[in-house]
């Protein structure tokens, strides 16, 4: 068993692929057209399991939840092998990030928001 996708509600799809495709270096796995205003599009970083379904609200309790679909709190996890690589582009790219870098016992996080509001940690896990 494993999780196949999970749904991000963004307020516009373009611009959400542009964000997680060109700037964090995700895969677009699938954009189909499904009627005039809805699409499947899928995205993953390079060889996960598990894909972010981009996701457009039909109506506004929808709307209400962008960038705060998970509460306010950190509620996506990137794990990358290269901390300072990685941070070091995307804040070339022009990535919001919340605080300055730190180590903790699981390794090296920062937090950083996407252009809609959600947070994420990019963590380079502790090795043992």
């Amino acid at each position: 068993m494993k999780i196949a996708a999970f749904t991000l509600v963004v307020p516009d799809y373009d611009k959400a692929i542009d964000f997680y495709v060109s700037v964090l270096g995700f895969a677009l796995l699938e954009d189909t057209k499904l009627s005039d205003t809805k699409r499947w599009v899928r995205v993953a970083p390079p060889g996960a399991e598990t894909a972010i379904l981009l996701a457009e609200p039909k109506n506004d309790a929808e709307r209400a939840t962008i960038g705060n679909q998970t509460g306010g709190r950190v509620g996506f996890f990137l794990n990358v092998d290269d901390f300072e690589g990685a941070y070091a582009l995307y804040l070339k790219s022009g990535v919001r990030f919340l605080e300055s870098p730190r180590s903790e016992t699981y390794g090296k996080v920062v937090v950083f928001q996407d252009p809609f509001g959600n947070k994420w940690d990019l963590i380079e896990p502790a090795r043992d």
